[in-house]
């Protein structure tokens, strides 16, 4: 419970007002809210460039963030590929090509209003390749298993992974999946999915450039993706990741919140 739902209910011998009433509801839905999705949180543990969708965290600070849940969509594959490159697959080594795109998830546990590094939190990340291809279902990638795997966050709450930016596929902007799971033993105790997505400028300056371009241009933007036009305009930014230019790659860090228990 809020401070402000406290502060309501303390004075509960006044009459209440429609003002009230409508407060208590709009507090009721955050909590409901809260309970199912994830929070980012910028701590003082987190570079003063790094950047999440329009959100930039700067140090001394300490900022957490809703954000969104979002479906599963295709297609999670629980692999148990434990690995922080995921360009390869591991059956004939082969690499997808694409241009490098290299990844961190700092995440975090927030108690009150203090965010504490989560460590032993499994990270899934799973995409399409730059044709548009995701592994291990039919057509494709049938039997193979790149652009997959999972690490388990370090003392700092942070994993890295290295892969290629996505390509495309009809019907859905550009977007990477992630899930977290929490486990005792071999009991899942806690677990959260969403999508991030990427700004259109960055993409088509990505997607102009080979294997991209044998695709052709993309047929859905951010902005008739139906999963990213579900999102407040908030979430949309939280869920926009800023990636940063390293010569021929690109890096980007997402930072993450999660309430257990």
């Amino acid at each position: 419970m809020t401070p402000q739902s406290q502060n309501q209910l303390h004075s509960a011998r006044a009459p209440l007002t429609r003002r009230d009433l409508l407060s208590f509801a709009v507090t009721g839905a955050a909590t409901v809210l809260m309970s199912q999705s994830l929070i980012a949180c910028a701590s003082d543990a987190v570079a003063s460039n790094t950047t999440i969708g329009d959100t930039t965290n700067n140090p001394g600070s300490s900022t957490c963030l809703l954000t969104a849940a979002l479906t599963e969509g295709p297609y999670f594959v629980d692999e148990k590929l434990n690995r922080a490159d995921i360009r390869s697959d591991p059956s004939t080594g082969a690499i997808s090509l694409g241009v490098p795109l290299a990844l961190t998830f700092t995440v975090s546990r927030v108690i009150g209003a203090a965010c504490t590094p989560l460590t032993g939190a499994y990270i899934d990340v799973w995409h399409c390749d730059a044709a548009g291809a995701y592994s291990d279902v039919s057509g494709a990638g049938a039997g193979r298993k790149f652009l997959r795997g999972y690490q388990v966050t370090d003392v700092n709450g942070q994993v890295t992974f290295t892969t290629v930016y996505p390509g495309w596929y009809s019907g859905r902007a550009v977007h990477i999946h992630f899930k977290l799971r929490l486990f005792a033993g071999t009991t899942k105790t806690y677990e959260f999915t969403s999508q991030f997505f990427f700004g259109e400028s960055l993409t088509d300056a990505v997607h102009a450039s080979s294997p991209y371009a044998a695709k052709g241009k993309r047929d859905t933007l951010n902005a008739n993706d139906g999963i990213f036009n579900g999102l407040a305009s908030t979430a949309k930014s939280a869920l926009t990741l800023q990636a940063a230019v390293n010569g021929n790659s690109y890096s980007g860090t997402i930072a993450l919140g999660v309430q257990v228990g």
